[in-house]
């Protein structure tokens, strides 16, 4: 099959009508501007993502700074002080911070009635114990053969620096904690010496109350 050759003139009008119209597309863009490049794929991808997505990874990122809320929970609470035990050899003028150290960090939990009982009884133990003195009062706890032995400090450099009487694990028992001083047979003085007596808590069938020495377990 054979096509008809075409026209030279009609080839030459359109090469002329294709240079007038170029030439008219030229004059229309501003002077010192160039057309836009046709996107690529990277540059189109860029411009769709977010701006979040678009900082750089250098770029320093600024830290949150913590709400009130939370910095008030992580703070510490600043922890009180106690009262510092007086040093060694102190003498009597020591004894009253001894007690105020007892008391602070053991706070009373028995009625006045059953403190007072059980502190007397505790310092008349200890001082038996010790220097011998009233060991016969207490049968039950020093038999006739340890009442026969000698004490074991001097009753004159005797003295009980500090005492007090709190429950015992249950509400029918207590112990007396008392911190005390001495000399000893050798002539040795020592202070801060601690002694605990633990006591049991009975009641009669007329409602009196007793409180009874338990011995050491």
């Amino acid at each position: 099959m054979t096509t008809t050759p075409r026209s030279p003139r009609l080839l030459m009008l359109i090469t002329v009508l294709l240079a007038v119209v170029g030439g008219v597309a030229l004059l229309g863009v501003p002077h010192g501007h160039e057309l836009p490049a046709p996107a690529t794929a990277s540059t189109a991808h860029a411009a769709n993502l977010p701006a979040a997505a678009a900082t750089p990874a250098s770029q320093p990122t600024v830290p949150t700074p913590p709400s009130p809320q939370s910095a008030a929970s992580g703070a510490s609470t600043p922890s009180v002080p106690e009262p510092a035990l007086p040093p060694h050899g102190e003498g009597v003028a020591g004894d009253q911070a001894i007690q105020r150290n007892l008391e602070a960090a053991w706070p009373a939990d028995l009625p006045a009635t059953d403190q007072r009982e059980l502190l007397t009884a505790g310092r008349a133990l200890l001082r038996a114990d010790a220097t011998g003195i009233g060991r016969a009062k207490w049968p039950q706890v020093f038999p006739a053969s340890d009442q026969a032995v000698a004490p074991a400090f001097a009753t004159a450099r005797f003295r009980i620096q500090a005492a007090l009487a709190r429950r015992d694990g249950r509400q029918d028992t207590a112990v007396v904690h008392l911190v005390w001083a001495g000399t000893d047979r050798g002539g040795t003085f020592t202070d801060l010496r601690i002694t605990d007596w633990h006591f049991t808590r009975t009641t009669s069938k007329k409602g009196a109350v007793t409180w009874t020495w338990q011995p050491r377990t």
